[in-house]
């Protein structure tokens, strides 16, 4: 109506400027006596008339026009929330790059939103409506596309926006609960309870900073220590009264900022609860994708791209769609990608697009420099067939072309949640005929074992390192491979005497097809301790029933069942939930999921805050970054003089070597980190460029992050800037001190850029010193009483005591010097100092001990290799395959 009304106008306004024009060219072609013209005269009437006209309705088109713009005034607000909901939508690209909408399809669901938003004659009430109805959409249209991991994530900022529109959310508060106490200068005000998180502590004297409303929470964790340790070690802190009635004086927000300040891992739960009260909790409930709902909002014009999670594989499911569509057969057509399979792949799709067919192009990313040219040819399609689908299936990469995923319906596929909806799943997709099918009495039992460890090594994966180093794509062909596999076996034995071949079943699955995809040693000992323990004849004991695991809840165990409908009843009756004991694991693996969940949230929205808001006390973003500049300026050391140090060393010994080499890796991020806070301090004065990597720089100072360019200069480690600087100057010291004390009697590890070479220093000073082989020795550790290294008196003839080791998945007790049981909600705990001697392997006899990985930081080792530095033996008094599966290891920082 509104473009009506203006065009008329315009049309109008044309209209009087023609007649105006026509009366002037009249008059000025007109001879004689005007009033003896008789066609002027007609002309100047019809002038006149049209005027008038034109005149009333250039009026009408005017109050039409206000009228019209305060009716749009009135929509105003669900505009607004449309904008919001876009930009949120659209930043989320920077936590994945998949994660790509245009605005056209946004614009698509806007639009649907406004027909389906329910009708009413009450102006608020149709706005809330339509808010309502949008705002609900935009979440579902979201959550089709976004990792279960990050769905919360996207509720919260969702959440955040539109309150912040609203003014409800001050940014500093925001800032402050996203990054915590980055301060570069730790407070003088000491931590008054062991209990209470040094980081926490810091985080609670900030908070006192930006929450001034809440007083000194500090002064009073002081004085009622007792009062907030029952806070802290509360199951639930995050639905429960906040101490000293300070829900009376903080808003749910500042709430949940106190609450990181305590307990990290309930911050998750937290952000949930947050969500929930603020807009609903069908915001923190994503919705249950089908095949057929996805059917339904698919086009022939937009491909569906499915996004792979290890584990998944929605081929099935699509067929089975199709079958029950009617495209089953030949109107449905898959081609895996690879190397060659470029031509076949444009064919079949011309093919597609002319006959109506579906056509599946699976794993994409293996060929995505051939996915420029599907862009280009799905820009091509004009006319397709009503029937046509395309459906691509890819992995994320950076390098999947914008264009095909703005124009695509995109869906996530992940395994099932669970142990109980694994095992579902499993016996699903099994054929109702298939535990008949082999000759053997123990098959189905056997089959169910398999079942059961194929969803213990999926759920390891939720838990991060502890679960396994590497995530691996542990998948339904792996399972299916095994069956058969165990099939063909069973069968064989009954031929020769019905035993069965466990040593050949063991080493099939848990070595060849799911150890095949272990490529750590450390992981692959994992497989084979649930073989172990899964498989063998004591599982058929009658005399002592076996279990996966039981407790006083729930019991995992062998259904004595020999139909695939039995198995799904039993499966049915187990809980939803379970704890990380079933897999063997502590229960505190389920904390270390939540901080994990919680810090990389955190890490995320960092990514998503705009980078130009000010900060700390409301200075702006560039006298920040400068302030901190010049702090990290001061605190940088002059550069070792190395050749005044090597002669000062005398004989060059192969520790001196390591000292040196150290040194003069430490020179260079010393110049680095020397040159980018000079030339960021005159680029923010402007007397030279910001070039990108000082942009970088000055991104990751005002975030309180490492700069990635002084990183990749220093020891791998996941401290923020803050703590990374005080381990920055504890590393210098203990250069210092090695130079001039001489090698320090115990080493502190975490302080050397390379500290496997240190042990391979002693390792060959003792055998040139013993005369002994180089390649038969190694190192014997030992776990000492000294639980400081001031207590340590004197050094060690050979070999040398390691300081600054952490022990994760385990507790270390001193008293009986052994491996126990780690304590409730406690993650990681110091290790007392380890004694470290070089030996010849031959007189290594070592009993009671539990081979353990020593790391460089809690992300354990990738799959390059990169991070193990050595094993450490420890005592125990349990079996090993109890701590393996534990997943126990040291680290030489704590995070």
């Amino acid at each position: 109506l509104y473009t009506t009304v203006t065009t008329e106008a315009v049309v109008s306004t044309q209209s009087t400027g023609d007649l105006e024009d026509t009366l002037l060219r009249e008059l000025a072609n007109s001879t004689g006596n005007m009033l003896d013209n008789t066609e002027l005269i007609s002309t100047l009437e019809d002038t006149k008339t049209k005027a008038a006209e034109v005149t009333e309705k250039l009026k009408l088109s005017v109050k039409t026009g206000v009228d019209i713009e305060r009716a749009r005034d009135g929509y105003r607000k669900a505009a607004n929330r449309g904008a919001v909901l876009f930009f949120v939508l659209s930043d989320m690209s920077v936590i994945n790059p998949m994660y790509q909408y245009s605005l056209m399809a946004f614009l698509e669901v806007f639009n649907i939103s406004l027909k389906r938003s329910l009708p009413d004659s009450l102006l608020n009430k149709r706005l809330k409506n339509i808010i309502d109805t949008l705002t609900q959409n935009i979440y579902t249209y979201a959550c089709t596309g976004l990792f279960e991991i990050h769905k919360l994530l996207f509720s919260f900022q969702m959440t955040i926006k539109i309150l912040q529109a609203r003014n409800d959310l001050k940014s500093d508060e925001l800032d402050f609960f996203v990054k915590g106490n980055i301060s570069l200068e730790k407070s003088p005000r000491k931590k008054p309870h062991a209990w209470l998180p040094d980081q926490g502590w810091e985080d609670l004297i900030k908070f006192g900073e930006v929450c001034p409303d809440a007083g000194d929470v500090a002064g009073l964790v002081e004085r009622q220590g007792e009062v907030w340790k029952k806070y802290h070690e509360m199951d639930d802190p995050e639905s429960q009264p906040s101490p000293c009635n300070l829900d009376e004086k903080l808003n749910d927000f500042q709430k949940l900022c106190m609450l990181k300040c305590f307990r990290v891992d309930r911050v998750y739960r937290g952000v949930t609860n947050y969500v929930t009260g603020k807009m609903g909790e069908k915001y923190v409930t994503p919705p249950v994708v089908t095949f057929e709902a996805i059917f339904e909002q698919s086009s022939p014009i937009s491909p569906v791209v499915f996004i792979l999670s290890p584990g998944s594989d929605p081929a099935s499911d699509l067929m089975k769609l199709a079958d029950r569509t009617g495209f089953g057969g030949n109107r449905l057509k898959f081609l895996a990608m690879g190397q060659g399979q470029e031509k076949a792949a444009l064919q079949l799709l011309d093919t597609a697009i002319t006959r109506g067919q579906w056509l599946m192009l699976q794993n994409c990313h293996l060929l995505v420099n051939w996915l420029v040219d599907l862009e280009k040819a799905l820009e091509k399609i004009q006319k397709p067939h009503p029937e046509f689908r395309l459906w691509l299936t890819t992995e994320p990469t950076p390098r999947f072309p914008v264009g095909i995923l703005q124009r695509s319906f995109k869906v996530v596929t992940e395994p099932p949640n669970g142990l109980k909806l694994n095992l579902r799943q499993t016996y699903v997709k099994i054929p109702s005929t298939a535990l008949q099918e082999c000759t053997h009495e123990a098959f189905p039992e056997l089959m169910f074992v398999l079942g059961f460890f194929h969803a213990v090594v999926q759920e390891r994966r939720k838990y991060g390192k502890i679960g396994w180093n590497i995530p691996y794509d542990f998948n339904e062909s792996d399972l299916r491979v095994c069956m058969e596999l165990m099939k063909t076996y069973l069968d064989k034995s009954m031929e020769i005497d019905g035993k069965i071949p466990w040593s050949s079943l063991k080493y099939l699955i848990g070595e060849v097809m799911y150890g095949g995809r272990a490529i750590d040693n450390y992981d692959r000992r994992i497989i084979n301790t649930y073989m172990d323990e899964y498989m063998g004849d004591f599982i058929f004991d009658s005399f002592q029933p076996f279990f996966f695991y039981k407790d006083k809840e729930v019991a995992y165990n062998i259904p004595k069942e020999t139909h695939r409908d039995k198995f799904l009843e039993y499966i049915e009756e187990l809980p939803l939930a379970n704890t990380p004991c079933v897999f063997g694991l502590h229960s505190n693996a389920e904390i270390g999921y939540f901080t994990n969940a919680a810090k990389d949230m955190c890490s995320y929205m960092i990514e998503l805050q705009p980078q130009t808001s000010s900060s700390d006390g409301g200075i702006s973003r560039e006298q920040y970054i400068e302030k901190v500049a010049v702090d990290i300026e001061e605190k940088l050391p002059a550069l070792f003089e190395l050749d005044r140090i090597r002669k000062q060393l005398g004989e060059i010994t192969p520790t001196a070597v390591v000292l040196l080499q150290e040194l003069e890796r430490f020179n260079i991020l010393i110049s680095k980190m020397k040159i980018s806070v000079a030339t960021l301090q005159r680029a923010l004065a402007g007397e030279v460029g910001m070039s990108a990597e000082l942009d970088e720089i000055a991104k990751a100072l005002f975030n309180g992050q490492i700069p990635a360019s002084w990183r990749r200069l220093a020891p791998d480690t996941l401290k923020s800037l803050g703590n990374w600087i005080a381990h920055f100057t504890h590393r210098f010291e203990q250069y210092s001190g090695w130079i001039e004390k001489g090698e320090p009697a115990v080493m502190w590890l975490s302080g050397l850029h390379i500290p496997e070479s240190y042990l391979t220093a002693l390792v060959q000073a003792t055998c040139r010193k013993n005369g002994w082989p180089l390649d038969k020795s190694t190192l014997y550790t030992t776990v000492t009483t000294h639980t400081k290294a001031e207590d340590v008196r004197e050094k060690l003839h050979s070999g040398c005591y390691v300081e600054g080791l952490y022990l994760e998945g385990a507790s270390w007790d001193v008293q009986s010097a052994c491996l126990r049981k780690s304590k409730p909600k406690v993650l990681v705990e110091e290790l007392p100092v380890l004694k470290i001697i070089p030996i010849e392997a031959h007189r290594l006899k070592l009993q009671n001990t539990f081979k353990t990985p020593v790391y460089t930081t809690s992300e354990r080792r990738n799959a390059m290799g990169v991070g193990l530095v050595f094993e450490a033996d420890l005592s125990t008094t349990d079996h090993s395959s109890h701590w393996v599966l534990q997943g126990v290891a040291l680290m030489l920082n704590a995070d």
